[in-house]
């Protein structure tokens, strides 16, 4: 059994897509694939959510929402807004180990980034992360700030003794800038180690099929793919 965490940078960085992405190599590889979402926020009851994504894009249907709240703010702040109980690291654990026990991968999507509070107790993903002992897939954004919010990502995890699986570019643009090309060199850097991939621009609009295939060439084979970081930087190049 393998467990991944996967979070971003900051909201809206591709986390979904990401997660999307491995779990559709897995259940190519025949893996019985798990999704886990610990706490969706910005969504009503009866809206699809993250995880209707991922079913979408991945055909992986073995999903779990463990908690709901409909404003778009913090797992933490959304819980109390709504005034139902929160859903805290420890319950989160609980439930993904029992999952673990009869799937060959099950893959964790954070809410936001890692730091974001889970409950009044100041329960995070990093939390989380810990108690299942679960690297951590980074999603980062190309342009500009990029940088500093991954820096910062990075030292946390640092900090709490946390793995990282890698940092995946979640939205590579067709036409990227200086910054977004320098970026990438430098995000190497700050993960000490080659990128793990990077989806391109509109991913999450593809069918099915051009999903697969997408997330085939995006996703280092760390992640399940073939992505060449080194090809995938010869295909710019910078004179500076």
């Amino acid at each position: 059994m393998s467990i991944l965490v996967v979070t971003g940078t900051d909201t809206g960085v591709g986390k979904t897509v990401v997660t999307a992405a491995i779990a559709a190599l897995a259940r190519d590889r025949g893996a019985a694939v798990a999704v886990v979402k610990p706490a969706q926020t910005g969504v009503v009851a009866g809206e699809p959510g993250d995880l209707d994504e991922v079913i979408r894009l991945s055909g992986v249907t073995t999903t779990f929402e463990f908690a709901r709240f409909p404003d778009p703010l913090s797992p933490a702040a959304a819980a109390r807004v709504a005034g139902l109980p929160p859903m805290s690291p420890s319950a989160a654990a609980s439930r993904v180990r029992e999952l673990a026990e009869s799937h060959r991968l099950v893959i964790v999507e954070g809410a936001g980034g890692l730091l974001v509070r889970f409950d009044e107790d100041g329960g995070t993903l990093a939390d989380l992360a810990r108690e299942l002992r679960a690297p951590i897939v980074v999603v980062a954004r190309a342009a500009l700030g990029t940088l500093n919010h991954t820096a910062l990502t990075l030292e946390a995890m640092a900090g709490r003794g946390l793995d990282l699986a890698g940092v995946v570019i979640g939205s590579w643009p067709a036409e990227p800038g200086l910054a977004e090309r320098c970026n990438v060199a430098d995000l190497e850097m700050l993960a000490a180690r080659p990128l793990a991939g990077a989806l391109p621009e509109g991913s999450g609009a593809l069918t099915r099929a051009d999903f697969a295939r997408v997330a085939r060439a995006g996703l280092a084979s760390t992640l399940g793919g073939v992505f060449d970081p080194s090809g995938f930087r010869s295909t710019f190049k910078l004179s500076l």
